[in-house]
């Protein structure tokens, strides 16, 4: 039913323009469409993403996205950690050891930000 069709991923957020340079200048998502001063429509491969003004922003401190990448990792964390990108540490998580920046539990390899 539901599983073929497209999916998009939704961010609320109270500053929408800190959002737009976050998502787009810092992370290099590309912004295919806006409704005024209340949604930004951004791509990352074939996901839209939809980031919208809400005054319920920052209650949720549960994941919001995931991107699958390769081995190059490394590179990204760095890129990410020039352009000003502060990544979270959770030292205590069951069956992950914290590497520099990168928790890893054996192939997977997971940073948080």
């Amino acid at each position: 039913m539901l599983g073929k069709l497209p999916v998009s991923a939704n961010i609320a957020t109270r500053d929408l323009e800190a959002a737009r340079r976050f998502y787009v200048d810092i992370l290099g998502l590309e912004q295919v469409g806006s409704e005024g001063d209340e949604l930004i429509v951004l791509r990352s491969g074939p996901t839209a993403v939809n980031v919208y003004r809400s005054d319920y922003a920052g209650t949720n401190r549960a994941t919001a996205l995931t991107w699958e990448t390769d081995a190059a990792l490394d590179g990204l964390v760095q890129a990410l950690r020039e352009r000003g990108v502060r990544f979270e540490h959770y030292p205590d998580l069951p069956g992950l050891q914290l590497q520099g920046d990168v928790h890893v539990a054996g192939h997977m390899k997971l940073v948080w930000f």
